[in-house]
């Protein structure tokens, strides 16, 4: 097998062995602590650009399989791991992780030791790297990743460009694409729902136009300040429809209501993170993926604070106090991840039918 680097924009050098497409790339490295959902993880577009670092150390085991995409064609510049599994073991596998890399193009660096790795991105906080094969010149190599500006088109990248229709009986949901992953599509289909797809910067004018029950601001990558058009459709639609937004959605939701939102040191990346609903006491353990959060500093009189992540109380759930509209920063569509917080999916339909009903005699 032969021998790949990954090169850190500190200066710090890993040496493994080169699984997955066979070729050179630099993108922002990350980690995700989870202990499975590789498959869900790689093909989720919030990770566009960014190089992924898993800290479980055998990556693989059960393949890949046709039920756990959350995109068809992943983002993600590359794949890190201790130890990748040359043969997996599953009844549904259809293909290898290295079979999978190599089919989409993503480069993979394995047998580095990724405690190390997540140590330096945790004490220095995410940064660029490089993978790239060890042949190639060190010094010209490092010189190049510092002086890369990573992209900061992200969503405009994995929205969709049309929209498209995933029909149902129920209610008629327009789910604004930021890069949604397939199992926010799921819950809502389980649901009955009546769905259409629009991208990114659809404006309210044309969402209105359709008719909308609700409207979901998916999840996607990057940086929310990134996107600002977006914040003036949000201003255009709540009040009329009821909202709710997930992960980058929920930062766009706050934004368009007056928070701020700042980049995190090396950001939630995983399935098991602790968040109190702060009414009830509720805790939820959830799938987690975003390098942003919303800031409590000036927070809005608009806006109250629903959710916090027991750990770093991050803000984690809002809620507008006039309209019926809110939002939170984990995945209750949870894939991969536990299941605590789906019942949002039924929360939300709950204010479609207040709503409607509240304005039936209008």
């Amino acid at each position: 097998m032969s021998r790949r680097l990954l090169i850190l924009e500190d200066g710090t050098i890993f040496e493994g062995q080169a699984f997955g497409a066979d070729f050179d790339v630099t993108g922002e490295i990350v980690f995700n602590t989870g202990m499975t959902g590789y498959q869900e993880s790689i093909t989720d577009q919030s990770y566009n650009g960014q190089i992924l670092t898993f800290t479980y150390p055998l990556v693989g085991n059960y393949g890949i399989n046709r039920d756990d995409y959350e995109s068809i064609i992943p983002t993600c510049k590359g794949v890190v791991v201790a130890e990748a599994a040359r043969r997996p073991s599953n009844w549904r596998s259809q293909m290898t992780l290295d079979e999978f890399l190599k089919a989409k193009k993503i480069p993979g660096i394995a047998g580095i030791d990724t405690r190390a790795l997540t140590k330096i991105i945790r004490q220095h906080g995410t940064m660029r790297a490089t993978i790239a094969n060890a042949g190639d010149t060190v010094e010209h190599l490092t010189d190049q990743l510092r002086a890369t500006v990573l992209p900061t088109n992200n969503i405009e990248e994995v929205s969709t460009k049309t929209a498209y229709p995933a029909p149902g009986i129920g209610k008629n949901i327009v789910l604004v694409d930021f890069g949604l992953k397939h199992s926010i599509l799921r819950e809502l289909s389980k649901r009955e729902c009546n769905i259409t797809v629009v991208p990114y910067d659809t404006r309210a004018e044309e969402i209105l136009t359709l008719n909308p029950d609700g409207v979901m601001l998916s999840n996607g990558p990057g940086n929310p300040d990134d996107v600002p058009e977006v914040l003036d459709m949000i201003r255009g639609v709540q009040g009329k429809i009821p909202i709710f937004g997930i992960c980058m959605g929920h930062q766009l939701f706050a934004k368009a209501n007056g928070a701020g939102t700042f980049k995190m040191k090396f950001g939630h990346r995983g399935f098991n993170h602790a968040v109190r609903e702060i009414a009830t006491g509720r805790v939820d353990f959830t799938s987690q993926n975003h390098g942003f959060a919303v800031s409590r500093e000036n927070f809005p009189e608009d806006l109250m604070i629903t959710h916090e992540e027991i750990n770093d109380k991050t803000v984690e759930g809002v809620r507008h106090r006039r309209f019926p509209a809110f939002s939170v920063q984990f995945h209750p569509d949870a894939a991969p991840g536990p299941h605590d917080a789906s019942y949002l999916f039924d929360e939300f339909l709950e204010m479609i039918d207040a709503f409607k009903l509240e304005h039936s005699g209008r």
